[in-house]
């Protein structure tokens, strides 16, 4: 799929994103958004937008849980009540690294806030990589999931790599 773009973000408004939904961009992505955003992206000045994008990890893995069984050993005994069952994965996730929204349903680790963090494609706990960092993803995007071989090593994110070698 081809990514069509648009114009990029001003500083402030990114620096105002930032601060409104209390995120930290690695500099790989401030610096696409500054030359150019996704259409289909978010919308970083529409907040309710953003905030559903921003919500959409932590929806789908929920859905999961209660409707296909989703639980980790770890997590402790699966709790009776659908209440107290998003309650503790809300913990789960609130302790990962937040997910910065990119293009559809991929997303960027908002930590490290450094360059190079993978970008995972996320739908329920289907989770993938999707680009070992923000400029293999754009390629694999426009390009083919497959245009390369895939390294060995991609750098590991708290949680949300633990998802992917459990999808495998």
């Amino acid at each position: 799929m081809t990514i069509a773009w648009t114009a990029g973000y001003s500083a402030d408004e990114l620096e105002r994103a930032q601060e409104r939904f209390r995120l930290s961009f690695p500099s790989d992505l401030v610096a696409l958004l500054r030359d150019r955003r996704p259409i289909g992206g978010p919308d970083w000045n529409d907040e309710a937008a953003v905030r559903s994008r921003l919500a959409w990890p932590f929806e789908g893995l929920l859905f999961d849980v209660e409707a296909n069984g989703l639980w980790w050993p770890e997590w402790g005994d699966r709790p009776d009540t659908p209440e107290a069952r998003a309650e503790i994965l809300r913990g789960v996730v609130g302790r990962a690294p937040r997910l910065i929204p990119i293009f559809r349903h991929r997303f960027l680790p908002a930590t490290p806030a450094i360059p190079g963090n993978p970008v995972f494609s996320v739908y329920q706990a289907d989770v993938i990589h999707y680009g070992t960092d923000l400029e293999d993803y754009i390629e694999r995007e426009e390009h083919g999931w497959d245009v390369r071989p895939w390294p060995d090593a991609i750098r590991e994110i708290d949680f949300w790599s633990e998802l992917v070698r459990r999808n495998a």
